[in-house]
């Protein structure tokens, strides 16, 4: 989970600070790609729960072996909470919905999770009332949505899958709720022991319903393709590892404003990678829709960020 920043001893020097926003931005946004890649052999659940108790066990035993004290109980349950909003509801729509929908389109309804957070923060009780132009924003965002969703003969494109868009966004609720729980939640002082616990409990949710499923009955691993295996490692050790432990740096030395670009950063990525390398549409609905969807989720950031 994001930690709080703080002031490093010495100023980091530039090609660190591009070398770790390059991590941010490329390959979260290739992430997107990485799971539909995974799941072309994989079953989806399976796959994710794979990817996080992997990541999980070594973030925690990387944490406890640095010295940090074993969490208290009250810890483990806020880790639960925010692990199941975050990873076992928002990432595992997300697997699910690739299923359905192409790995670009997850991306940009991805990107509408600050148009939740606004909403949320909003109206629960003794939330921050946005400025106007956030509200704009969100009022944006929404008809980017509509647009992206909305009747084919838009851009003479087919409807795409509201089962999968639907998916995402309820994930993207989830994970919006979980973010701002995990604000006031007892987690511990560590950074990544938390996040290790957060992706150990929804690893281990995300097993549940893969067994109820039944889908470890039906996993043959040697049908399992090259490129899946290797969608999956990636996933684990540059999704789960490195770009997250660039993004907690990137917290503790730059300001925070400019380290949530990556939010609408990453759609763009995941398009254009879907494109060149998937063989993923893009369609003249799809390119306006992501510029009104990204360009209201850019002035809902920089307005909450002053």
């Amino acid at each position: 989970m994001p930690a709080g920043a703080a002031s490093p001893s010495s100023a980091p020097s530039r090609l660190s600070l591009l070398s770790a926003f390059a991590a941010v931005y490329v390959i979260w946004g290739s992430t997107y790609l990485a799971i539909r890649f995974a799941i072309e052999s994989m079953p989806p659940f399976l796959m994710a729960a794979v990817r996080f108790l992997v990541a999980g066990t070594i973030l925690y035993v990387w944490a406890r072996r640095r010295g940090h004290p074993p969490p208290r109980a009250i810890e483990w349950r806020s880790a639960t909470v925010v692990g199941g909003l975050l990873l076992f509801g928002g990432n595992g729509a997300v697997v699910w919905a690739e299923l359905r929908i192409d790995s670009g389109l997850a991306a940009l309804l991805v990107a509408t999770v600050p148009l939740w957070v606004v909403a949320i923060d909003a109206f629960r009780p003794g939330g921050t009332l946005p400025r106007w132009t956030v509200w704009a924003g969100v009022a944006g965002g929404l008809a980017g949505l509509a647009l992206l969703i909305g009747p084919a003969e838009l851009a003479g494109a087919e409807r795409a899958d509201l089962g999968g868009i639907v998916a995402v966004l309820g994930g993207s609720l989830a994970w919006s709720v979980g973010s701002l729980y995990s604000r006031n939640a007892p987690l511990p002082r560590s950074p990544r022991l938390g996040t290790g616990m957060e992706m150990l409990a929804g690893g281990v949710l995300l097993a549940v319903l893969s067994l109820a499923l039944g889908e470890p009955a039906r996993f043959d691993a040697g049908a399992v393709t090259a490129a899946s295996w290797l969608a999956l490692a990636y996933l684990i050790v540059f999704g789960a590892l490195v770009a997250f432990s660039a993004y907690i740096w990137l917290l503790r030395v730059a300001p925070a404003a400019k380290v949530s670009t990556y939010a609408y950063v990453n759609p763009v990525v995941a398009l254009l990678l879907g494109w060149a390398l998937a063989g993923e549409e893009l369609t003249a609905r799809t390119l306006i829709a992501a510029a009104v969807i990204l360009a209201s989720v850019f002035l809902i950031v920089t307005t909450r960020g002053r």
